[in-house]
Parts: structure tokens; C-alpha cells; sequence
């Protein structure tokens, strides 16, 4: 998950391999990646992969064969901020997290296994990936955070549980679909909300407040 830590960020790479070619047309001077009907999923996508290390995750993941794969949380919302901030796709993003679903063995070794696996695919990136089962985050959840977490069932079900409403997106490594169960809009304009599926006003107000602190344009609501 995202930390927020804030701090220096690795130079970006300029993922000359050829496993890292985008998926997806990157944004060009004079396009216009909002309107009046908001963001739109082709334009965030492609902020998206103005981050080489999101591009290059996004090509290499696959490689895997992650149950349900997505590639998620700071580093897709945060490259829209970035874009509206006028500061590189990549800047304060801490790790790049990948959450996958496999309930046939709930052990920590297995995950290691293929946190192992995943160390070293990307062993030359400079980028922290943090690859996270689903189907155990309710093994720790408390123990971390402070309050229970409920079993999760898919991959889908971790992303809806992000604090803070529109940050609840992820992009399918399967087939590059993009998840985004609270819409795009609020990324854009900025909107911090509590989400109603993860109803913990400290939880939400603490990650507000931290993204507010390096994108001061955002609006905290509630």
C-alpha cells in the first residue's frame, strides 16, 4: 500500500528495454486530460504511463501469472496531481504496490515466494514494488492499523477499501483494464472524501492530510 512518506523519490528510468514499450498512446502536448464531464479513462491511462516505472511494471507484470493482478494506488492517482502540479509523473511516489488474490495457500511464505519472484523481474529498477495478497490482508490488518479488517474475496474488494474515496483505482494485468469503482472526476478536481466502504475517520483524515501537504490544491471533504 501506498506509506506516503514523503522524502526523496529514485530518478525515473528511461526504461530503454524493449519489455517496457507502453501499452497505450502517452499524452501529448495540447491534449486536454480533463473537461466538462471530467477525466476520462483513456486520458488518465495515459498519465498513468507517463511514469516509465509504470510503464515498465505494467509490461513486465504479466510475466507473473498473478490470480487477479492489478497494479495500483499512488502511483496512478498521484500522476494525475502531478500533471495538475506541473511536476514529473513519478514525483512522491514511495512504492508501487500490485495486489494479486490466491486463497489456496494463506501462508507468509507463499507470498514471499512471490515477492521473491517479483524482486527479481524488476531487479533493475530503481522502484520499490510491493506486492500484496488480498486473500491475507485480514492476517495483519489489525495488527497494523489499529482496527479489523474484513476477509477480502477478490482483489477488486482490497482496492475499494482505500480510505480516501477517489484513490480507489487500479489497472487489471491481465488485460490493461482499468478499475475505478469511485470514478475519475474527483482525482482531477481534487477531492479528498471519506470512502463509505472504509468508514475510519482517523484513517482518512491522516492520508488526507499527508497528500495535502505536497499537493495543496487538494480539498478535504468531511
Amino acid at each position: 500500500m501506498d506509506r506516503d512518506r514523503g522524502g526523496p523519490v529514485p530518478p525515473s528510468p528511461q526504461c530503454a528495454d524493449p519489455r517496457d514499450r507502453p501499452s497505450f498512446r502517452l499524452l501529448r502536448r495540447g491534449d486536454r486530460p480533463a473537461g466538462r464531464r471530467g477525466l476520462n479513462p483513456g486520458l488518465f491511462l495515459s498519465l498513468v504511463a507517463q511514469d516509465p516505472f509504470n510503464r515498465a511494471l505494467l509490461a513486465r507484470l504479466p510475466a507473473l501469472g498473478l490470480r487477479q493482478g492489478y497494479l495500483t494506488a499512488g502511483c496512478m492517482f498521484q500522476a494525475v496531481w502531478n500533471h495538475r502540479a506541473g511536476r514529473p509523473p513519478g514525483w512522491g511516489v514511495n512504492d508501487y504496490d500490485v495486489f494479486y488474490f490466491d486463497d489456496r495457500d494463506l501462508s507468509w511464505e507463499a507470498e514471499d515466494r512471490v515477492i521473491r519472484r517479483a524482486a527479481a523481474l524488476f531487479r533493475d529498477l530503481p522502484a520499490r514494488v510491493e506486492l500484496r495478497n488480498q486473500a491475507r490482508v485480514h492476517l495483519w490488518y489489525e495488527r497494523r492499523f489499529g482496527v479489523p479488517g474484513p476477509v477480502l474475496r477478490s482483489s477488486r474488494a482490497g482496492i475499494d477499501r482505500y480510505p480516501v474515496a477517489c484513490t480507489c483505482v487500479g489497472i487489471a494485468l491481465a488485460d490493461g483494464a482499468l478499475y475505478a469503482p469511485q470514478g475519475l472526476n474527483e482525482i482531477w478536481e481534487g477531492v479528498l472524501r471519506m470512502n463509505p466502504r472504509n468508514p475510519h475517520r482517523g484513517m482518512f483524515r491522516a492520508k488526507a492530510e499527508n497528500y495535502r501537504r505536497r499537493w495543496p490544491f487538494l480539498r478535504v471533504l468531511g
